[in-house]
């Protein structure tokens, strides 16, 4: 994972040099350098704090100043605590910050330089050495630069010490040797300090580029995510939605969980476009889709006006609610009003197709049980008795008329003239049910929009402006429209980037980092209060952070090199040389495996990626190169001891050969600084950890520098013409205990950085988790309501119409309708029942175990399309990525239909299940047939899939006319499925509506697996009792009915039907609008199945 975002980062960047990279989108560079700047203000203060102890070291340690020095340098100090106190506490914004560094650097090198010039005593070319190399490197790690400004002032620095000191220093021997080893160490200084800048600007690209692409992703997501949740709402409610996405990482109970709740005081309206039939055969089926579409686009649009809920869209069929799952006190009023608009819109239709087309509107009151039903393809329905009412309420109604019953009266407030509509003695069940109806005459008291507040004047039947925005202006809204959709998707895309920026500065430039992580962190160990964050840190490996160590060698080479030019060159500092180079060498090839593998053979590069890859093998390796250049640095110390020089000898003897006495240990004291430097550099060590070892180092050294090397620095220092106050052994001592103390704050403050950097990973990584959990329960949602091809139609498409058609035409496709005919007697609405919940659970236990069949691997291709009540409609076929030509065989085109057979028989099986577990005696009634379909979404804005065409008519009627625990199939049907191995029973000619007398077969099974017949059948194919079959009553999937027929083998025939009926029923499909409850057995259309509305057009 770290080689492939190593690689990312590459790819978006550009390098001039290996230091010197930058991003290739310039726009993208200027953005990280505002950020990089911000970060590494708080690194100024570590430089200012290092000023400060300087100063104080100055003043505290004599050696030969005047009071001019303690006045200039009291000022210095009051200049750098004022700049300190300003950073801390000064404003964040102010302009003067692209200043303050650079105050900061010519103070801290002008008081080294006063220091230089004011100096009483003899200035030699080595003082001040070891806070000139802490402030070389330091203008590279905490000023907040580019690198070409650090660069400069570290240039600066080195060349004003140089020519101070070569200017200042009086004749001396081996001034050449020392102002060699002092441009050696300076360049060492330098190359530490860009070693530290590389490391820490990579981690900080990389950090940002991490950042930048985790935040692409994450509002990619949360638009995928806004876009699923918009769609997701539209299909169910709020709560529904929020309850199901909660649930989804809940392990199976024994029973399927429920999404239902009743509702008291809900006004239900149906209503049906009459003489649809009319205009259908003068239509293909696209463009009646597309007119439905349209139609139910602007009734969806009143839906939202009037505060109403769209249950489904059932054929040309629209039933809706009001009161639910909000309840409203004017939920009748709105229903009215929406009846009335829907009446006044389908004037469009009328205009468009110039055909005979109206509205009928029910509208009924009463209580209802609102959700879903099942595990997969979710529609929101409702279902109660008084639903049932409702669907009576429009099919005993008048075209263009609302139909209202005597319960929604009650409810109007009188704001609303009506008139008797006498349905009650036109439908049986109104009168059983004892109710009185009217038709709405005028509007008495004019809508008020809760959206613009105004009151809307006139007494006609709708307010004329619903009607032009309706219906009369159609088309120039659409164009309108269409040209305003293209304008938001424009500025959409424009206000998408710009408010990428600004995520972007809020979550990386604006962001505090250091005051986030005090609140994350402890003050001491800065480590992270939450366990899990402070493990995940520790095992977080930071790019290039080995790089560190290759420091150590460079480190150990210049101070080699140096020793051998200006100390004495001898056994014991030749053998520490080549041996603590020899294992600096080791662990720098181990580390160099990490960034450049493909110049080390294999085997070793996978040796070095397993201690790289080790936490505790990075900080052993750490702490042993330190301690290495300690040592060996010791070691050379006692190796330049005069152990048998005496004080008196080094005073009155002049030696001129470097390599016979050791003329200048101070250096030891400057290698040390170096070292230290070093020590603050691995990222792998803790800052507590480095600080432990330096502060061992110091101490060590200057134990040595007392008891060991005092008696040469004496020496050393006599050979002066100014004698010092203090003794250059407790000097420099002191030189190396203020060293690590300002490194201890820098390793402190790096690691802050550092933390802040991975804080920041994680927590956008976090949020992306989320926003992709958030996805992922969405899309589950929404693939259980649309199939998925269908579903990333919608959400794929940003710069679809709100209003623009899928549609898709198949050719070859199975179709399967199984219903329950013997739930009616089971249904029931006593309190024993909780009102019917408990009956609905069970349905619902049933149809989830129906369901869960689906998610069979052989069964996959197979598409749930929907449940109407008891009856389950399934389709095969339907796969868009299924490519099959018309010359294949017919085992290989229709193999998907064989699936749908299988299917059927499982359907039968967990039925037998559950009626075994709940000693229940339910059966089946199937139907399937084959052919050409068309599949589509009506209502886009709450989209609804369903298929259309005369093979879903048939495949009903299979259904309502077969035989319970039989599955029927027309002859067409039956020849294909007996390539498959399947044996049928003919059943007789079959009336279906619009197709005439069909002969039809029972499916017996498979030959070895015949089923035996339900009821006296021939065995023989082809030769059977010849049974004409009138059409079955409509009305097939009736829970509530008392009739004992429809539970038995045999299907009941059809009763004469009334004239209003015949027309309803030509107007629509095979089943009823009612989704679940009857209570008797007359006659009702049959939208819900949307089939012979398209059946001709299809033909």
């Amino acid at each position: 994972m770290a080689e492939q975002k190593d690689s990312l980062i590459l790819d978006k960047m550009q390098s001039s040099c290996f230091l010197c990279s930058s991003f290739k989108d310039p726009s993208l560079e200027k953005l990280y350098q505002s950020y990089s700047v911000k970060q590494k203000r708080a690194g100024l203060e570590c430089f200012l704090i290092t000023a400060i102890l300087f100063d104080i070291y100055m003043l505290v340690i004599p050696s030969g100043q005047d009071l001019l020095i303690f006045a200039v340098i009291s000022c210095f100090l009051v200049m750098n605590c004022m700049l300190l106190i300003w950073c801390k506490k000064g404003v964040r914004k102010c302009m003067i910050w692209a200043a303050v560094p650079h105050i900061s650097w010519h103070i801290a090198n002008a008081q080294l330089l006063v220091s230089l010039f004011l100096k009483k005593n003899e200035v030699t070319s080595r003082d001040s050495l070891g806070w000139v190399l802490l402030l070389d490197y330091l203008i590279y790690v905490t000023l907040p630069l580019r690198l070409r400004y650090c660069v400069i002032l570290s240039f600066g620095t080195c060349a004003s010490y140089l020519a101070a000191i070569i200017g200042l220093s009086k004749s001396e021997t081996h001034q050449i040797q020392q102002h060699i080893a002092n441009c050696i160490l300076l360049l060492t200084a330098n190359a530490l300090g860009l070693t530290s800048y590389f490391v820490e600007e990579k981690q900080q690209r990389r950090a940002f580029l991490e950042t930048r692409l985790s935040l692409e992703v994450k509002l990619v997501i949360e638009e995928q995510s806004a876009e699923q949740e918009r769609l997701l709402l539209s299909v169910l409610p709020e709560h529904i939605a929020v309850q199901m996405r909660q649930d989804l990482d809940r392990a199976d109970s024994q029973f399927k969980k429920i999404y239902m709740s009743r509702h008291e005081n809900v006004s239900i309206l149906y209503a049906d476009i009459v003489g649809f039939t009319a205009i259908s055969s003068t239509y293909s089926a696209q463009e009646l889709v597309k007119m439905l579409n349209e139609l139910f686009a602007r009734f969806d649009k009143l839906a939202e006006k009037y505060h109403q809920l769209r249950i489904k869209i059932l054929g040309d069929c629209y039933y809706c609610i009001s009161g639910a799952p909000q309840e409203r006190p004017d939920h009748a009023v709105l229903c009215v009003h929406m009846g009335l608009s829907m009446v006044k819109a389908i004037k469009y239709v009328q205009q468009t197709t110039n055909s005979p087309v109206d509205m009928r509107v029910g509208i009924h009151t009463g209580a209802v049980l609102a959700g879903v039903l099942g595990q997969r393809q979710w529609q929101f329905d409702v279902y109660s008795k008084d639903v049932e009412l409702a669907n009576k309420m429009e099919s005993s109604g008048m075209a263009g008329r609302v139909h209202i019953s005597a319960t929604t009266l009650s409810f109007l407030s009188g704001e609303f003239e009506v008139e008797p509509a006498y349905g009650e003695k036109r439908d049986e069940s109104l009168r059983i049910a004892g109710l009185k109806t009217y038709f709405i005459v005028r509007v008495l008291k004019p809508y008020v929009s809760e959206a613009i507040q105004e009151v809307q004047n006139g007494g006609g039947i709708i307010q004329e402006e619903d009607s032009c925005v309706i219906a009369d202006l159609a088309s120039d809204i659409k164009e309108e429209e269409a040209l305003e959709q293209n304008q938001l998707g424009t500025v959409r895309q424009r206000q998408d980037s710009e408010d990428f920026k600004n995520r972007l500065r809020k979550e990386l430039v604006n962001r505090d980092g250091h005051r986030e992580l005090a609140k994350c962190t402890r003050f001491v160990t800065l480590g992270f209060i939450n366990p899990d964050l402070d493990k995940a840190y520790h095992l977080h490996t930071e790019s290039f952070s080995s790089v560190t160590l290759q420091a150590f060698l460079v480190v150990r080479l210049a101070v080699g090199i140096s020793q051998f030019i200006i100390l004495p060159r001898r056994l014991m500092s030749l053998l520490s040389f080549v041996i603590g180079n020899a294992i600096l060498m080791v662990i720098s090839l181990i580390s160099l495996a990490e960034v450049m593998p493909m110049y080390i053979c294999r085997c070793l590069t996978n040796c070095c990626h397993c201690i790289n890859e080790s936490l505790w093998m990075r900080r052993v390796l750490s702490a042993m190169c330190i301690i290495i250049l300690a040592t060996v640095n010791i070691v050379d110390t006692i190796s330049c001891a005069p152990f048998h020089q005496t004080f008196e000898n080094c005073t009155t003897t002049v030696v001129e050969d470097t390599n016979a006495t050791c003329l200048y240990p101070s250096y030891f004291s400057y290698f040390a600084v170096l070292i230290l430097i070093a020590a603050s550099l691995p990222a792998s060590l803790s800052y507590m950890c480095k600080t432990f070892l330096m502060v061992l180092l110091a101490i060590a050294h200057c134990v040595f520098n007392i008891l060991i090397l005092g008696a040469a620095l004496d020496c050393e220092e006599s050979r002066k013409h100014w004698a010092s106050y203090t003794k250059g052994k407790y000097t420099l001592s002191a030189l190396l205990l203020t060293a690590t103390l300002a490194l201890a704050l820098l390793a402190r403050h790096m690691e802050q950085v550092t933390r802040v950097l991975f804080l920041w990973r994680s927590e956008v990584e976090e949020q992306r988790e989320c926003a992709a959990d958030m996805r992922r329960r969405n899309e589950a949602l929404v693939y259980n309501i649309l199939p998925p091809h269908v579903a990333e139609h919608f959400m794929g498409n940003r710069k679809r119409q709100h209003d623009e058609l899928y549609s898709q035409s198949y050719a070859e496709v199975g179709v399967l309708f199984a219903s329950m005919p013997n739930f009616s007697d089971f249904y029931s609405e006593e309190s024993v029942n909780n009102q019917g919940l408990e009956c609905l659970r069970f349905l619902n236990e049933v149809i989830s175990d129906f369901d869960a069949l689906l998610e069979w691997p052989q069964f996959q291709d197979i598409i749930k399309i929907k449940t109407i009540g008891s009856t389950y409609m399934a389709a095969s076929g339907l796969n868009p990525t299924r490519h099959v030509k018309p010359e294949d065989p017919i085992t290989v085109r229709w193999a998907h239909l064989a699936l749908l057979v299988e299917f059927a028989l499982e359907l039968k099986k967990a039925l037998q299940s559950i009626n075994e577990q709940s000693f229940n005696h339910f059966v089946l009634k199937l139907g399937i047939n084959h052919g050409p379909i068309t599949a589509g979404v009506i209502g886009a804005r709450k989209p609804h899939y369903d298929i259309w065409g005369n093979t879903v008519n048939v495949a009903s009627r299979m259904e309502s006319t077969g035989k319970a625990g039989c599955i029927q199939v027309t002859e067409e049907t039956c020849e294909i499925l007996q390539h498959f191995g399947y044996q049928f029973e003919q059943r007789g000619l079959v009336a279906v509506k619009g197709k005439g007398q069909l002969m039809t077969y029972y499916l017996l099974g498979k030959t070895g697996k015949i089923t035996p017949p339900t009821a006296p059948v021939s065995p023989i194919i082809g030769v059977s009792m010849m049974e004409p079959v009138v059409e079955e009553d409509e009305s097939h999937d009736s829970p509530t009915s008392k009739s004992d027929d429809k539970t038995v083998i045999e299907c009941s025939n059809g009763t004469n039907r009334s004239e209003e009926d015949v027309f309803n029923g030509d107007i629509d499909g095979t089943i009823s609008t009612l989704p679940l409850i009857r209570d008797d057995d007359s006659s009702i259309k049959e939208s819900c199945e949307n089939t012979l509305l398209l059946g001709d057009a299809v033909s």
